[in-house]
């Protein structure tokens, strides 16, 4: 029998709320690859990814990480492994010492200060941002601490939840540049969550487009955005598809 080489595996994933939110969506993600998760507001697209750390509960379907059914697994372990970013950072009330600790904290581990001027530095920050309180910080500063609370668990799997939304131009293509630089050093599982066609033409990567809770097309985005016959496909790329339905994202 053959052994997948897919870190990351979503097998027929189904949500269902007051309507359906995800049907049958199943894809997977090798360690290394970085996929961006494409689509208009309401598709379901923050709805999956907080499904692939069990943020949010299935109706149907499982997600697989290294082969394991993450249903099985620890909630403490899984959320380590798999490491989120949301569109707001999700920081404690503190200073960014004791954000970029919170993690190791958890399982009963001190983080060294010269590891934590050291993921302050991955990010793109001095080492006298320790001891700042978060809420002196910029939105930039503090998506930035938050990408540093996450790496401090060593994660495999990294899910980006429109992470630039709140930013301003500058402070996106900031955050733009430290994705890239975590995922290529990280060799992470990367799930960039966006509904703008020109953020993901600029990572120019695999692309997953979600509709209406199903995928209804992957593959490079230039050739997603040149060559398709969809013509739900074009018109969202063409911004002429109505999506004020369904979730905010």
């Amino acid at each position: 029998m053959s052994v997948s080489t897919n870190l990351l595996e979503v097998q027929n994933l189904t949500v269902r709320r007051e309507k359906e939110i995800l049907a049958g969506v199943s894809f997977a993600v090798p360690a290394g690859e970085m996929l961006m998760v494409l689509g208009p507001s309401g598709a379901g697209k923050s709805t999956l990814l907080r499904c692939l750390n069990r943020l949010d509960p299935v109706d149907g379907g499982r997600v697989l990480l290294g082969g394991e059914d993450i249903a099985r697994m620890d909630v403490k372990i899984l959320r380590r492994r798999v490491g989120m970013v949301f569109q707001v950072p999700a920081l404690i009330p503190d200073t960014v010492r004791a954000n970029i600790r919170l993690g190791p904290s958890l399982r009963g581990q001190v983080l060294p200060d010269g590891d934590c001027e050291q993921l302050l530095r991955a990010v793109g920050l001095a080492s006298g941002f320790l001891d700042r309180q978060v809420e002196t910080l910029s939105l930039g500063e503090q998506q930035r601490v938050a990408f540093a609370q996450v790496l401090a668990n060593r994660p495999e799997v990294l899910l980006l939840d429109e992470p630039t939304s709140a930013l301003d131009p500058t402070a996106v293509l900031t955050i733009e540049n430290l994705i890239r630089q975590v995922h290529e050093e990280l060799h992470t599982a990367t799930l960039l969550v966006t509904h703008s066609v020109e953020q993901a033409l600029r990572f120019n990567t695999e692309t997953l487009v979600l509709l209406e809770g199903r995928i209804i097309a992957r593959g490079p985005i230039q050739q997603l955005v040149t060559g398709s016959s969809d013509e739900r496909l074009r018109r969202f790329f063409e911004g002429r598809l109505n999506d004020s339905q369904g979730e905010s994202s």
